[in-house]
């Protein structure tokens, strides 16, 4: 049995992305967030498992307390596995980010970007 702990479609409006436009309003980014558990038995305790609140807590800290602007969604994703991997039962994290208003040269696609990680 493999147990997964995750929060899907949180959207978060922040001042992010590559270009100095985009850090003047505030604009949406999508998070997926899913983590693996390295054991199968959480006997109903929290403290034997990872909350799912802490997965937006980690989102938020990571989108609403940086001290500049974010350039790229791989760090954002990248920041927000260095907190949740901090939880000694995580085995494997994942994280999908969308930015659906990201500019794009012509109308059409959602830009997303993933990004995997496992406790070695």
């Amino acid at each position: 049995m493999t147990v997964r702990v995750g929060l899907e479609n949180y959207t978060v409006m922040a001042k992010h992305g590559y270009y100095e436009f985009e850090h003047e309003q505030d604009q949406p980014f999508v998070f997926t967030v899913m983590a693996t558990l390295n054991h199968e038995k959480v006997d109903n305790n929290l403290a034997l498992t990872l909350n799912y609140a802490d997965l937006q807590i980690a989102i938020d800290h990571v989108m609403f307390e940086s001290e500049k602007p974010i350039a790229l969604m791989e760090e954002m994703a990248s920041r927000v596995i260095d907190i949740i991997s901090t939880n000694d039962w995580v085995a494997t994290i994942h994280v999908r980010i969308e930015k659906p208003n990201a500019p794009l040269p012509h109308p059409g696609g959602l830009p997303v970007i993933e990004v995997e990680w496992t406790r070695r």
